[in-house]
């Protein structure tokens, strides 16, 4: 039998329950979604969780997807999934929890005295840590950006080849291979041992057909690469960046991009200029170095020094 919170589900089942994380304001129960799926065979563990950050909801759609699809009686192993990890900020459609005015991946391993941020962070991470390998669905808020894996544990750290050959599996097609802030989950991780990544689906206001498609068919080449489902799953070579270069405004105005999502561009490349009401140039801004388009802001009006976008950088393949 295995359990998270008040699911249960023996060799061969799926079941659907409630984890306990800590109290609103009113002293009622939080309680997050959380699924098991127990495989008839014995094998590994995978642990997935979705919506860290109330606003991010396309790995939301790729749990809604996958576990329905997942057929104990073919799996080898256990899935634990905890649907909405912050449960206050998904409340109000937020991307940080409003309670604490917290990031959530901002507080792993957690503390279990700590913040409502804090004691979620805890009580999920009690449940990772179970797991031969773990994989935090996030996206890129809901800024514009392109799909890809984040490995966030640092070169240097024993456990960066198997996160890298993780996202490799996951295969989104780009990697970003950075050494992440303290307290996220991809960081926490592989601390304890555990290959870890932070695929980041995208990013949309809602969420985004196409790249829960991304991630929906990214869990399944895990599950089939590591062996909890049959099935062969040879991993494609990923375009990697291990820098990234933001950009912001020179001045005021509107923003127009000159290059495109995904798109590579060289040093002295124009990357947007920025116009007042009437089309006037106002300023121009070129890439600093070759790379990779990665993100951009969503809405075209801007401050002075506010962030614009980002490029990938010190790009290879691997």
């Amino acid at each position: 039998m295995i359990t998270l919170g008040t699911a249960r589900a023996p060799p061969g089942e799926t079941a659907t329950g409630r984890l306990e994380v800590g109290e609103t304001r009113d002293g009622s129960p939080v309680r997050l979604p959380v699924a098991v799926i127990n495989g008839a065979e014995e094998g590994q563990t995978l642990y997935a969780q979705a919506v860290s950050d109330g606003d991010e909801l396309n790995g939301l759609g790729v749990i809604r997807r996958v576990v329905p699809q997942v057929d104990p009686a073919d799996l080898s192993g256990e899935i634990l999934v905890v649907g909405i990890v912050n449960y206050f900020a998904f409340q109000v459609a937020e991307h940080r929890n409003p309670v604490d005015d917290r990031k959530m991946n901002r507080g792993y391993p957690g503390d279990p005295e700590g913040t409502t941020s804090e004691r979620i962070a805890h009580e999920t991470f009690q449940v990772a840590k179970r797991a031969d390998f773990i994989v935090d669905l996030h996206q890129g808020s809901t800024s514009r950006m392109i799909n890809e894996t984040r490995v966030r544990c640092g070169v240097r750290h024993h456990l960066h080849g198997d996160c890298l050959e993780l996202a490799k599996v996951f295969g989104c097609g780009h990697v970003l291979d950075i050494k992440g802030p303290d307290g996220q989950l991809a960081r926490a991780g592989p601390d304890q041992g555990i290959p870890t990544i932070d695929p980041e689906l995208g990013g949309c206001v809602g969420w985004d057909e196409e790249s829960i498609q991304y991630g929906v068919d990214g869990l399944f080449n895990v599950l089939r690469y590591y062996g909890f489902l049959p099935g062969e799953v040879t991993p494609e070579s990923q375009t990697r960046a291990r820098g990234f270069d933001q950009y912001g405004a020179p001045a005021g105005g509107l923003v127009r991009f000159e290059a495109d999502l995904g798109e590579r561009v060289t040093a002295g490349d124009s990357l947007f200029t920025v116009t007042d009401a009437f089309g006037e140039r106002r300023g121009r801004v070129t890439a600093d170095a070759d790379g990779v388009f990665w993100r951009t802001r969503r809405l075209p009006q801007v401050a002075a020094g506010e962030y614009v976008c980002s490029v990938g950088t010190n790009v290879d393949r691997y």
